[in-house]
């Protein structure tokens, strides 16, 4: 992950969005955008990007949306929607938005499109607040 002034300590520490070169484009409550280069090792055996990375991409910018405050906001379900295929040289992009938060829970949408502008791929993640605070 790029380092940027005023990066959170929650995305400084998470080494699995840095080792696969994530950037965080956009930080904003309730929002976030995310891109990721797809490198060879990304690919699974036919050659594309293996579903388990598109789904880190979705999920990491669900996580910096859903976390607004002090407060840890963890994932208590996904689902992902594969619709086009990628390959190494293209570059990944998922933007999340915030749907609803009521009490403890939200509801989170993360569209994943290639350099093209084209939709690879629909996240929806439900999130979960914790009693837990960020530190």
């Amino acid at each position: 992950m790029s380092e940027r002034i005023g990066m959170r300590e929650m995305m400084r520490r998470d080494a699995a969005s840095a080792m696969l070169g994530m950037v965080v484009e956009v930080d904003e409550p309730g929002r976030a955008v995310v891109s990721m280069p797809v490198r060879e090792d990304m690919l699974n055996g036919f050659r594309i990007t293996h579903g388990g990375l598109v789904f880190a991409l979705a999920d990491t910018a669900f996580a910096i949306a859903c976390n607004e405050d002090e407060r840890v906001t963890v994932a208590a379900g996904a689902d992902i929607t594969f619709l086009k295929s990628t390959t190494a040289g293209q570059t990944l992009t998922a933007t999340a938005v915030r749907r609803v938060v009521s009490g403890r829970t939200g509801l989170y949408d993360v569209t994943i499109i290639d350099e093209t502008g084209a939709v690879v791929a629909e996240f929806r993640g439900r999130s979960m607040i914790t009693n837990r605070g960020m530190g």
